[in-house]
């Protein structure tokens, strides 16, 4: 059997921690920061755990991550 292939943009977006849950960069933080309160962009900050169903998506996605 041929090998399954990642999709790039997956790979380029999420990060699997050590315990299984996919590591994301906290949404909404591209532009527009002007119209964003600061307790936003302060709670934005950093990265963000997926919930459980999105997990099983993007897993879908890095069969070998």
């Amino acid at each position: 059997m041929p090998k399954m292939k990642t999709k790039s943009g997956a790979k380029k977006r999420f990060k699997i921690t050590a315990k299984g849950r996919v590591k994301v960069a906290q949404a909404g933080k591209r532009h527009g920061m002007i119209k964003r309160t600061t307790k936003f962009i302060r709670q934005a900050r950093g990265t963000t755990v997926l919930s459980k169903q999105d997990e099983k998506i993007v897993k879908s996605f890095m069969p070998y991550a």
